[in-house]
């Protein structure tokens, strides 16, 4: 069973892309409390993250574009019946 995306057995769970968007922004607040310390752990921390938003980024938009195909491909979800997949 799913926690957190949606499925047939957690229809009220997320979509991917907005778990992601969600963690990315949390990820932009954070750093910018860090972004004036000077010292080499921020620093890479700070370079880290950019990385991670990047990588996120990209997630993000793979995350839309297999809504977008489910959604041309198959129409709105069902709970009673799967777009794709097995039951």
């Amino acid at each position: 069973m799913s926690r957190f995306l949606v499925t047939d057995d957690n229809p009220d769970g997320y979509k991917l892309e907005d778990i992601l968007t969600a963690i990315r922004n949390e990820i932009i607040q954070r750093a910018t409390k860090i972004m004036d310390d000077g010292r080499p752990e921020a620093t890479m921390v700070i370079n880290n993250n950019i990385k991670i938003l990047g990588h996120l980024a990209e997630s993000i938009a793979l995350a839309e574009n297999s809504t977008s195909v489910l959604q041309k491909a198959f129409g709105s979800h069902s709970p009673e019946v799967p777009r794709i997949g097995k039951a």
